[in-house]
């Protein structure tokens, strides 16, 4: 037997997949090579997937602690007595302080639509009226900043056409590590004549294969995008049929670009002049342009602003009028289901406080009227992807905090549970996929029955609400009613799209033209246009034109801090786990190795360290342990490291997250992992 599914994991090309059942196991995994855009591939982290599910350290059974906080020391207990514990505590914590003392804390383990991000346990939260957790993690920052130019946070250029585009622009993305299948479209792009370049502070497998790799200080982005359009507004290159017709707030903003000349960006940004001359005069003369841009270009300070100025870029070359021009973000937009239905907000009392979950540490320690009395934790290992991981350990160390743990395996956080919940995987249980890197929607069909008693997420907080004795019927609605709801929007890009279809299929491309131009018909603003000038944003105390915001700490030079903190740290994603998973896969841990910091050969030099060297990687917050490489692939005055270590599985019990600021971007409250600066040591011993 083979069963259609997706790949649930926080990746923007959410893969078709078919899993080989024989007699009840599942004995295969490969991609489904009928899926247009995905094409049969898996990448290296998904490829083991069934070995995964069958992993010698899965939980498998609801499990109470019997020793300290941290120590990781638990015995089995029924489901029974696992959800009455929950219902007893939290019913005398809701009498006590109200359901706002208990946080629902999700993250990125899954993006499904029934399992995962998108909305899994929100009827009930909203039911008891929880407080309410904002995902800041990832994508906000330059989500928001993209609403404000394009009226939508989540709304680009089809990925596809980047075979028409002629040149593209990889814009803080590794695409060969966390969105390969982009790179078919790019390459058919460069066959036919296009010309690639990679914008990224470290020289990444990716950029090593581009035709041109821009180097720049972490966190300047905003300003290279400007200085980029000053050539091509000093050439008179822009567009103004598109300009005229399809934007608003045109003045304001060629005011501010003529701000920015390459001298002063050049400056700013650590690229030479020529550079930004030479780039500057290509985008203004070759269309269209098709530009990437991903989220670790918008993790610091002046983020939001960042994602903003970039999608300007095609505004003013008029890019956007053809197909494989234009800038893409984020398409989960054109997927316009019933959120409405599925997330139940109208049930939620009025008043009920946010929390951000990239805040964790002050939200365990510091908020009040009412403290958070419990935790419960699902999809997310927070302990390992959050910053100011001291300060987060200090919170889930709390006797007096009451934390529930619903994951796969004994993470970090779970080691600080007062019990665990064994939750199902992606082959066990059903599950709706759209996508943040193309325009297709998937059903994930469950291949093989749960081991142990595992259970998924949505059935555990079914069996959850019966135990609190929720009278509310919506809240026990099945994984296919639920399906069927969202997808029943009445939106044209959904029509004919039903479970039914889904099912059978296994996948359907969003009723969409082909190729597909988003905004002929207008964009998603109130105006109709893309607004260089937002007067939502001025409204918001923000300066409505695109600037450059700098970072916090990545880009200062002749200070304190810089002085004491020479070194801008950033720690982007492995090729071999993804965010915090797979880390404990023998395997994949063996190929990546363990943590590292990259230097320039002239920093390692100044510090005398040398290539495998032991070193203390630190600053005021905290400190991890990592070996050197020596190597070009960062320029002076940055170093690379890399995200997603158990703390528990290296040496010094921490990773980059200890030296990360628990402070917010400019736009939405999204973290700050790439605006930090640090100093390295040698170890005199290998720690």
């Amino acid at each position: 037997m083979i069963v259609a599914g997706a790949c649930p994991l926080d990746c923007p090309d959410t893969c078709s997949w078919i899993v080989t059942v024989e007699n009840g196991t599942a004995t295969a995994l490969r991609g489904d090579r009928r899926h247009p855009y995905t094409r049969g591939a898996l990448c290296a982290k998904v490829k083991g997937f069934l070995d995964y599910t069958r992993s010698p350290d899965r939980l498998l059974y609801p499990q109470r602690r019997v020793g300290t906080k941290g120590e990781g020391r638990f015995e089995r207990i029924s489901w029974d007595e696992a959800l009455g514990e929950i219902a007893e505590r939290w019913k005398a914590i809701i009498a006590r302080d109200g359901a706002q003392a208990i946080w629902p804390y999700q993250g990125t383990g899954s993006m499904g639509i029934l399992q995962g991000v998108a909305g899994c346990g929100q009827r009930l939260w909203n039911v008891l009226g929880t407080s309410r957790h904002v995902m800041t993690i990832c994508t906000i920052a330059g989500g928001v900043g993209t609403g404000y130019t394009l009226g939508h946070p989540q709304v680009g250029m089809d990925p596809e056409t980047f075979s028409a585009s002629k040149l593209i622009l990889l814009w803080g993305t590794n695409t060969l590590t966390t969105n390969h299948h982009l790179w078919k479209y790019i390459e058919a792009a460069r066959r036919d004549g296009a010309y690639l370049v990679v914008i990224d502070p470290i020289r990444t497998r990716t950029a090593e294969r581009a035709d041109e790799h821009v180097a720049l200080i972490p966190g300047t982005d905003a300003a290279l995008a400007l200085g980029l359009l000053n050539v091509v507004v000093s050439l008179g290159q822009e567009d103004r049929e598109f300009i005229d017709a399809h934007t608003t707030g045109w003045e304001p903003f060629r005011e501010r670009i003529l701000e920015y000349p390459p001298e002063r960006v050049a400056d700013i940004t650590g690229v030479a002049r020529e550079r930004i001359v030479a780039l500057g005069e290509r985008l203004a003369t070759t269309r269209p342009t098709g530009i990437r841009l991903a989220m670790g270009m918008q993790r610091h300070g002046g983020g939001g602003m960042a994602a903003r100025a970039i999608t300007c870029i095609p505004g003013v070359t008029g890019d956007w009028r053809y197909p494989g021009g234009g800038a893409v973000y984020d398409t989960r937009g054109f997927f316009r289901g019933d959120w409405k239905t599925l997330c139940r907000d109208d049930l939620r009392p009025p008043g009920v406080r946010k929390l951000s979950m990239t805040r964790l540490g002050e939200g365990l320690l510091e908020v009040t009227d009412p403290p958070v009395r419990s935790l419960l934790v699902y999809s997310s290992n927070p302990l390992v992807t959050v910053p100011d991981q001291n300060k987060v350990r200090r919170g889930l160390a709390r006797d007096d905090l009451f934390t529930i743990v619903i994951d796969h395996f004994r993470t970090d956080t779970a080691d600080y549970a007062d019990l665990l919940l064994p939750a199902t995987m992606q082959t066990e249980h059903a599950d709706l996929h759209y996508a943040y890197g193309h325009l297709y929607v998937a059903w994930n069909e469950p291949a093989v029955p749960p081991p142990g008693e595992c259970r998924s997420n949505s059935e555990i907080f079914r069996r959850l609400a019966r135990a609190l004795g929720v009278t509310e019927p919506c809240v026990y609605d099945s994984d296919d009613d639920m399906a069927r709801q969202v997808l029943a929007s009445g939106d044209p890009a959904l029509d004919g799209i039903t479970l039914e279809r889904l099912r059978r299929d296994g996948w359907a491309r969003l009723n969409v033209p082909t190729p597909f131009v988003p905004f002929a018909d207008g964009f998603r603003t109130k105006s109709g246009k893309l607004e260089f000038y937002s007067s939502r944003m001025a409204e918001s105390g923000l300066d409505p034109v695109p600037a450059y915001t700098p970072p916090y700490e990545a880009a200062q030079r002749d200070t304190d801090l810089a002085r004491r903190y020479p070194l801008a740290l950033i720690a982007p994603a492995s090729h071999y786990f993804l965010n915090a998973m797979f880390v404990n896969v023998p395997e994949l841990a063996q190929r990546q190795g363990g943590p590292t910091i990259e230097l320039h050969p002239a920093d390692a030099q100044s510090r005398g360290l040398r290539d495998g060297d032991p070193a203390r990687v630190y600053n005021d917050r905290g400190e991890f342990r990592a070996r050197v490489i020596v190597s070009d692939r960062v320029t002076r005055g940055v170093a690379a490291g890399i995200k997603g270590f158990w703390p528990k599985l290296v040496a010094g019990a921490a990773n980059a997250n200890a030296t990360v600021a628990e402070r917010d971007s400019d736009m939405g409250g999204g973290a700050v992992f790439h605006d930090n600066r640090v100093e390295v040591t040698r170890l005199s011993h290998d720690g």
